[in-house]
């Protein structure tokens, strides 16, 4: 799907579709989404989850299909409707919703992180609440949908078991994470890497705040050392977090590493034209260690 949005750089917008299913209405971010087709037929796979309609293969590309409904407790979806085609985690994945309305390009300002009360970090499906137009979309976790669904695609904590005894290291690093479910995962597999001095914010403009007021205090390389980033925040996202980091003097020479189920090659140029100095899809925890190590030798 081809978007101005993925032209422009640091922006702090994003594009949300709209679409709907029964008379409710929920969001996706545009930049998952390869394509949206009219729903047909697929073949079922035998002792699957209950959620997974089946798989197709539109140009010799094996896509599994998402029963959305099913998910969220609100029946089953019948064979009419869209396949909205996703690209996320390095995973091509088909939901099936009833319609689309359309395409709105707000700021992460404008959306509002769900409270405890309607979203718990274990079973909450929402990153967020939009109001557009005097009603509210929700927008929904898809990387925690397919992870619920299909537990081997999420964060694989095992990879850091395969890097052996490591040596305990202080060195400052900050992580901007918005889900406090992936926020400890995250923190608790680079503790057992060995990196035990973490600065935990819950999205860019808190972590920019943390950065901004430790240049001003002095040596910026005593209170961080490595910015570790998701991309999808509230208020702030992650590009526009690497922007403002690399754009300032005092700032830019702190490695950001964008850690994100949205590295695809269309988001992964624009991270390098922010000046990210790497990118990874999510799944990949071991490689964030290595990278770590490697960008912080580097730096010295």
């Amino acid at each position: 799907m081809d978007t101005n949005i993925l032209l422009e750089n640091g922006t702090n917008e994003l594009e949300i579709l709209e679409f709907m299913l029964d008379d409710n209405c929920y969001g996706i971010n545009v930049a998952k989404i390869k394509e949206i087709i009219p729903y047909q037929e697929v073949t079922p796979v035998p002792n699957a989850h209950p959620s997974i309609e089946g798989i197709f293969m539109p140009r010799d590309t094996m896509i599994t299909a998402i029963n959305l409904k099913n998910c969220l407790q609100r029946g089953s979806q019948d064979t009419k409707g869209l396949f909205i085609i996703t690209n996320f985690n390095k995973l091509d994945i088909a939901f099936h919703v009833d319609s689309v309305v359309g395409i709105h390009r707000i700021s992460w300002r404008d959306i509002i992180k769900p409270n405890a009360t309607i979203n718990n970090a274990d079973a909450g499906v929402s990153t967020g609440i939009v109001k557009y137009d005097d009603k509210l979309v929700i927008i929904l976790d898809f990387e925690k949908i397919v992870t619920d669904i299909s537990p081997e695609t999420g964060l694989n904590v095992d990879e850091i078991k395969e890097l052996g005894e490591r040596e305990r290291n202080n060195i400052p690093i900050l992580m901007a994470e918005d889900s406090a479910l992936l926020n400890k995962l995250i923190s608790d597999s680079l503790k057992e890497a060995g990196y035990v001095n973490l600065i935990d914010c819950v999205n860019g403009q808190d972590a920019w705040d943390y950065i901004s007021q430790a240049a001003e205090e002095g040596d910026i390389r005593d209170k961080v050392r490595c910015v570790i980033t998701d991309i999808e925040m509230p208020i702030m996202d992650g590009h526009r977090l690497t922007k403002l980091i690399k754009s300032n003097d005092s700032t830019k020479g702190i490695p950001v590493v964008i850690f994100s189920s949205l590295v695809n090659e269309e988001m992964r140029r624009k991270g390098e034209q922010l000046g990210a100095n790497a990118q990874l899809s999510k799944p990949e925890i071991g490689n964030l260690v290595r990278v770590i190590d490697k960008l912080i030798d580097e730096a010295g």
